[in-house]
């Protein structure tokens, strides 16, 4: 088995927020099933996401998540084999952050402020994961 890691960046579909819940619940249940692990984080209209576990699953997963009605904009910034996860504690974490978390990560703070077909500049694969580690601890 090939562990790998999936980070990618969507907006939810006219910002619906409702959304939230259905998505985490059906990630939750998905996950579990197939062995996958991650964390999720969300601000103003738009999510970023890392998805762990064998190569197979996490690819299903991200295709799954592509053809989900509400995901926009869907952007992969990083796949690559792992030696081990960094979110093994959940199926799916999740945090909602405040503009103040955003300030921490100024490359990526532009992609949460909701914006339709916004284009990611000078973003490192790095930056996500490292953001996404600082909220896991938290």
């Amino acid at each position: 088995m090939k562990l790998v890691h999936l980070i990618y960046l969507s907006d939810l579909v006219n910002a619906d927020e409702s959304a939230l819940a259905a998505i985490l619940e059906s990630s939750v249940r998905h996950n579990r099933q197939n062995g996958i692990t991650g964390m999720l984080l969300y601000a103003e209209g738009s999510l970023i996401q890392v998805l762990e576990g064998d190569e197979l699953a996490v690819q299903e997963t991200y295709d799954r998540i592509c053809q989900d009605r509400r995901h926009a904009h869907v952007t992969c910034l990083q796949r690559e084999a792992v030696s081990h996860r960094h979110f093994a504690q959940w199926s799916m974490g999740y945090k909602r952050l405040l503009p103040e978390d955003l300030e921490k990560f100024p490359k990526l703070a532009p992609h949460f402020r909701y914006s339709p077909g916004a284009k990611l500049f000078d973003v490192r694969p790095g930056d996500a994961l490292d953001m996404l580690l600082l909220f896991s601890k938290r």
